[in-house]
């Protein structure tokens, strides 16, 4: 189960960078051409320091028999391999994907958690990056959006940093490391459901004769480079115009460019949120800079937001009602 040596220096050379050559390793394996061709590669690069999971999400019948192909595959490679398996209260009748891929994360980041792994690494992949930048612009992503996915990130809901080493391979390239180490891996129908957006851009991108997914994806590293001189720019702002103490952040926005004064915003609601998820939403973000623009007050993530010269943050008044990602009553 040889995927050849060419391919496997290719692959040490992405992964060195982003996690130390002695550092332990742990790998999501669905038993799709892509994953496969992460675990062959790995375990020929990084030998007795990989571990495997695959997440059984209990949605399909066949499900199980994929997971446990992968753990024969394993088993060949004299690689550790657990399956993890998603105990829903009720399947998910709306929102299939987002749901799956919450429960798939929550999953591995436990176990990568609890096998004490530096990293969790998964198998995106340049054509996925297009994909990505092609549904964020049709959404109307800003910068931060546009810049795709990032080569080192955090596993949502823990705090293991999860790397992707093969954000510059083709997916066709993949498929050729399976069948160069014999593997025939196997197919998910939901990937050519097209039901799902992800599937109706792809279909999208290998009819069209005008992007180029190696150009999309270059164009999204150059997102990502924008979006962290913003990022450099915006810490340049908050030690310039932000205090914070004793609970409460007060910001003068003076003549800051509209992006700037962005993320102070969602740094500040975010240093102080009781409520919400890990990052804001673009809606939210534009309808609380509209109320502190008009000089009003608005509450988002369990903060209030007041507006004028100066904005401020501080902690809402418990409210009656339930919390909600959504942005409440704004005051004149």
């Amino acid at each position: 189960m040889d995927p050849g040596h060419a391919s496997i220096e290719r692959f040490r050379n992405d992964l060195d960078p982003l996690v130390g050559r002695r550092e332990r390793i742990g790998i999501a394996v669905s038993g799709g051409p892509d994953s496969l061709a992460l675990l062959l590669l790995a375990a020929q690069a990084r030998p007795g320091l990989v571990e495997a999971a695959t997440v059984d999400h209990a949605l399909r019948r066949e499900s199980r028999d994929e997971a446990e192909f992968v753990a024969r595959i394993c088993e060949r490679l004299e690689v550790p391999h657990t399956i993890l398996t998603a105990l829903w209260g009720e399947q998910p009748e709306s929102a299939l994907q987002e749901q799956a891929r919450l429960m798939r994360y929550g999953l591995l980041g436990r176990w990568a958690r609890e096998r004490g792994f530096t990293a969790l690494a998964t198998a995106h992949h340049l054509d996925d990056q297009a994909e990505t930048l092609l549904m964020r612009l049709a959404r109307g992503a800003g910068v931060r959006g546009l810049s795709g996915m990032r080569r080192v990130a955090c596993v949502p809901g823990a705090e293991i940093e999860l790397v992707r080493p093969l954000l510059a391979w083709r997916r066709s390239e993949l498929e050729a490391v399976c069948a160069a180490a014999g593997v025939e891996p196997v197919r998910d129908p939901s990937n050519e459901d097209e039901r799902f957006e992800r599937v109706r851009v792809r279909n999208a991108l290998a009819q069209s004769g005008l992007l180029d997914p190696e150009a999309i994806a270059t164009s999204a590293e150059h997102l990502r480079d924008a979006d962290n001189a913003l990022d450099w720019a915006a810490d340049v702002e908050w030690q310039r115009a932000v205090t914070a103490k004793d609970g409460e952040i007060a910001y003068r926005p003076a003549d800051a460019p509209s992006e700037i004064r962005r993320r102070i915003v969602r740094r500040a609601i975010l240093a102080l949120a009781s409520e919400g998820g890990e990052d804001l939403r673009g809606r939210e973000t534009d309808r609380i800079i509209a109320a502190l623009d008009a000089g009003r007050r608005a509450t988002l993530r369990g903060v209030l937001c007041s507006g004028g010269v100066e904005w401020r943050f501080t902690p809402a008044p418990a409210r009656r009602v339930s919390a909600s990602a959504e942005i409440g009553a704004v005051e004149g």
